[in-house]
């Protein structure tokens, strides 16, 4: 668990999803959902039920190499990390997270937070060896984070969305645990 003050003197709180979230988490999904263009599913196309949320929050707990991190205020739920790795022996060391935060919240920190908690819990896992993201090339906030915490470019995946008959393109960029 770890604790910061936002500028406005508010208190977060970054912690492990609990079984017991899983409610919460899809109110949470179902407000990003409409606020960014930058996620992989917009409104109305992440479609989980609370008991589906929670096998996947138990799976998640259960395993050595995934883990899934919200940030609370006031024990609302303003921010969400979801990591998780491969299961054969050759990709047990390497995957991939998503992260997001409420829009209100944007460029205080949160998602920087999220980041740095999943580097150092992937540090003391002693399985994580590589974290891989995919980022939309337009997203420059984001890219300007990941940059300054390690995660270096190491490709572009072209045409990886599709909104609105718009294609856009992604960078894939990586995190090496040493």
């Amino acid at each position: 668990m770890k604790h910061f003050i936002l500028e406005n003197g508010d208190s977060v709180v970054i912690r492990e999803a609990k079984v017991s979230d899983a409610n919460k988490i899809l109110e949470y999904v179902n407000t990003i959902s409409s606020e960014s263009d930058f996620l992989t599913f917009g409104q109305g196309e992440f479609i989980k039920s609370v008991e589906q949320e929670e096998k996947h929050l138990d799976n998640t707990l259960r395993q050595n190499n995934a883990i899934y991190i919200i940030a609370e205020i006031d024990k609302k739920v303003v921010g969400s990390l979801n990591f998780s790795a491969g299961s054969r022996p050759r990709i047990v060391h390497t995957g991939e997270f998503g992260v997001s935060v409420l829009k209100e919240y944007w460029g205080n920190r949160i998602g920087t937070e999220l980041i740095k908690y999943l580097i150092e819990w992937s540090k003391q896992s002693g399985v994580i060896r590589k974290i891989n993201l995919i980022v939309r090339d337009d997203n420059f906030s984001a890219i300007h984070v990941y940059k300054k915490l390690g995660f270096t470019q190491e490709g572009i995946i072209s045409r990886n969305l599709q909104i609105n008959d718009r294609f856009y393109d992604a960078l894939y960029m990586g995190y090496k645990i040493d």
